[in-house]
């Protein structure tokens, strides 16, 4: 298989995808591709796409690569959707930045941090599959750990922990009112995925993130 064909394959891979696919995924399904290949070929697909002026563009999120519509377009592609985007409550927002800095953590923990009850709030994450439950502390009572979830990744635009912003840049990156449609309310194909943003707070309304596939 030349490497057009690899390309071409590996485009109808990364749309067919449900979920963010590796390169090495993909590696695993195209003829004579090897990681280090797919994730050249990706990039060429992101410069193909950028070059011709399309609508959609290749993210490299959650350890892989997903096809989304760009940013301009996303009030458009909300315009399809049966309900109005839920909002990102600053409860919401802060338990979860409070996880992803200091993951694992235990529910004490964060209600330490931000002096509040945070059952609600985690629950609400839990369910939206932006947090999951990373095991128990082997301290008495064996408290539950959380810690961010790969759809945690995949919303929020990011490769991996590594690309978590500063502390300082959190709100910046994310307007709390900034919405996020529900898994049901997304569009049908990978293709036209929206444009990612933070899920709401179970305690507005409940609901589950989505908004990328």
């Amino acid at each position: 298989m030349d490497r057009e064909k690899q390309k071409q394959v590996l485009e109808a891979l990364i749309l067919a995808a449900e979920e963010p696919i590796g390169a090495g995924r993909l590696a695993d399904v195209v003829p004579g591709l090897t990681p280090a290949r797919a994730r050249e070929l990706a990039r060429e697909l992101g410069d193909d796409y950028e070059r011709d002026g399309r609508a959609f563009e290749v993210w490299e999120v959650a350890g892989g690569y997903q096809i989304r519509t760009r940013s301009e377009y996303s009030a458009y592609v909300r315009q399809l959707q049966k309900e109005r985007p839920l909002r990102l409550s600053r409860a919401a927002l802060e338990t979860l930045a409070v996880i992803a800095y200091k993951q694992p953590v235990t529910r004490a923990e964060v209600e330490h941090v931000r002096g509040v009850d945070a059952g609600a709030v985690l629950r609400s994450l839990v369910e939206r599959r932006l947090v999951r439950i990373a095991g128990h502390r082997e301290v008495p009572g064996r408290p539950m750990l959380y810690g961010t979830s790969r759809r945690f990744l995949e919303v929020f635009g990011l490769s991996g922990l590594d690309d978590l912003p500063t502390l300082r840049e959190i709100e910046e990156l994310v307007p709390t009112d900034a919405p996020l449609e529900r898994e049901d309310e997304a569009p049908a194909g990978p293709a036209l995925a929206a444009e990612p943003a933070p899920a709401s707070d179970e305690a507005q309304a409940p609901e589950g993130p989505g908004g990328l596939h």
